[in-house]
């Protein structure tokens, strides 16, 4: 019952993660019908998008304390309760106004999804296992991503635009359903606290921000979000505009990496995880893994110069795979290092850090490409892992579990303590 167990709570977290990105996506795609019917103009979607980027990235860090504070299994039951509710309340908005205020609190509750997966999967699985645990919980999302097109497609046409939104929305409440009456016994998870009954051992924002892995897990997600979010939002619009490539192809294109992804979730932490088992330490693990992510990015600039379309999505596959590889084992490096007291408030810190850059860079990637081309981007994106890894080698020598003082030791810290 143990492994079984286990293995259920990392597949419904694997659910809630591709809800997540199922969830967002329904708009990019409905939001054809929804301008036509209320008259919405492409300004009033863009103040749509950020309504929803700024909860997002805001609750990303205080979802993530949360989840520190009351536990991974009512944190996620409200973060997706939360976003289930505001997803289904898309069904029937019938002003601007409306579709504003449900895109903020879709926004809130995904905020606190990431957070909550990765402080879950640490409390269920050592270190062997905890890599190809995460790799699954978050490959959820690649899926999620793979399939909202099709999917929200066919739900708008049989039962309107409406029902796209409705019925994913409550599938989510129905997640919350058997989340919450999934037996949680202390004497299956690999981590129990002592205290798991009690008032919960938590580390203060102050004391994790004098810590230099803090910064440099908030630095390298930063610096590399927004390469993620250009292969998200600029790919269906490079194959048209520079590959001439039609809408129908696009739709058959787009999903491959993606879908790349979503394998690489999964078999970047199994990797790391057989490395262990190997007699590799968690730190030359977890860091093989990521420096041969780094070096696959390479293949990025590549992209603008092959001529095929074929090879170009090819490449962007192999990106995207590289990426999966990079995310499952930078999460699971923040809990091998922060423990069940600060990994989902460290996670929430990245991840805010990371949607703030996409936020503000986003804009600049269009001044980008319109005076220039897709060429100075794609070339970027085969850069900054590499940069981001080398950051990694030198400020984080060790990936190993941190000890926090009390609040006196604190005081007398420096901000850069050292990790060895």
């Amino acid at each position: 019952m143990n492994k079984n167990l286990r293995w259920l709570i990392v597949f419904l977290l694997f659910i809630a993660t591709g809800l997540s990105f199922l969830d967002r996506q329904v708009l990019s795609i409905a939001i054809i019908k929804i301008q036509q019917e209320f008259h919405i103009t492409d300004v009033e979607y863009g103040m749509v998008n950020t309504s929803f980027l700024i909860s997002y990235a805001l609750m990303f860090t205080l979802g993530g304390w949360l989840i520190d504070r009351v536990g991974g299994k009512l944190g996620l039951a409200i973060s997706v309760g939360v976003w289930s509710v505001a997803n289904s309340l898309h069904a029937v908005m019938t002003t601007f106004s409306q579709l504003l205020t449900f895109r903020f609190f879709l926004g809130m509750g995904e905020g606190g999804c990431f957070p909550g997966a990765a402080w879950t999967v640490y409390r269920w699985f050592d270190k062997e296992e905890r890599a190809l645990a995460n790799g699954i919980a978050i490959g959820g999302s690649a899926i999620g991503a793979v399939v909202a097109p099709p999917l929200t497609i066919w739900l708008s046409t049989n039962y309107g635009w409406r029902g796209g939104f409705l019925i994913p929305g409550l599938i989510g409440i129905a997640w919350v359903i058997a989340w919450l009456v999934t037996p949680w016994k202390k004497e299956t998870m690999a981590n129990v606290s002592q205290l798991e009954d009690g008032p919960k051992e938590t580390v203060s924002f102050l004391e994790l921000l004098n810590k230099r892995p803090t910064w440099i897990f908030i630095i390298i997600r930063f610096m590399l979000d927004p390469v993620f979010y250009f292969m998200m939002f600029w790919i269906p619009k490079y194959l048209s505009s520079v590959r001439n490539v039609s809408f129908e192809e696009i739709g058959k294109l787009f999903w491959i990496p993606f879908l790349a992804l979503g394998i690489a979730n999964i078999l970047g932490g199994w990797f790391s995880g057989q490395l262990i088992a190997h007699q590799y330490t968690v730190n030359k693990a977890r860091k093989t893994v990521m420096g041969i992510a780094a070096i696959l990015t390479l293949s990025a600039p590549a992209i603008s110069w092959v001529s095929s379309v074929d090879v170009a999505v090819a490449l962007m596959a192999v990106f995207m795979f590289a990426h999966g590889f990079w995310i499952t084992n930078y999460i699971t490096s923040i809990s091998d290092m922060f423990g069940q007291k600060a990994t989902s408030t460290v996670v929430g810190l990245s991840g805010t850090a990371g949607a703030v850059s996409s936020l503000l860079l986003n804009p600049l990637m269009g001044v980008v490409i319109q005076r220039y081309s897709y060429t100075p981007l794609w070339i970027a994106s085969g850069l900054l892992y590499p940069l981001a890894f080398v950051l990694l080698l030198v400020f984080i020598p060790r990936i190993k579990a941190l000890s926090f003082g009390n609040k006196q030791e604190v005081k007398n810290q420096p901000l850069f303590t050292s990790t060895t």
